[in-house]
């Protein structure tokens, strides 16, 4: 079973972009910040439809050195689709058993993303709890971007 979950966007000023989908009716559901990996995830859905199809703003925060922050252009601004899935470790293996290359591997039994033929990146997530580290997924390294 396969399960959409949401897309992403890149945002430069998530007070605005937020706004911006309240004007659209989208309620935020969840946000999450990372101080580690400096950046805020913002959930967004249609009143009453949390569990289903959603938008997720990402936010870069600003170089920590005071560079000026990434300005995002030419698609740079979306992501990403992203699908659960019930077991990340049999869906990469279909995925790599078809020719396709597994960019960012499920080492920790729950990511991993591959890309279409046009390069939009897939985001594989496990259902629930991730599963065990198993190799080959394990110990391989990314390949290309994702």
């Amino acid at each position: 079973m396969v399960k959409y979950l949401h897309s992403m966007i890149r945002v430069s000023d998530p007070v605005a972009s937020v706004e911006f989908f309240k004007i659209l009716g989208l309620e935020e559901v969840r946000r999450q910040e990372s101080e580690k990996g400096r950046f805020t995830l913002i959930f967004l859905a249609a009143p009453g439809d949390a569990e289903h199809a959603q938008v997720e703003l990402t936010y870069n925060w600003p170089p920590e050195d005071g560079s000026d922050a990434e300005v995002y252009g030419g698609g740079r601004n979306f992501g990403h689709l992203a699908y659960e899935v019930d077991d990340i470790y049999a869906m990469c293996q279909r995925f790599a058993d078809a020719g396709v290359t597994v960019n960012r591997p499920p080492r920790d039994g729950h990511m991993a993303f591959v890309r279409t033929p046009d390069g939009v990146s897939i985001e594989l997530l496990q259902k629930g709890e991730s599963l065990p580290p198993a190799e080959p997924w394990a110990s391989m390294e990314n390949t290309g971007s994702w």
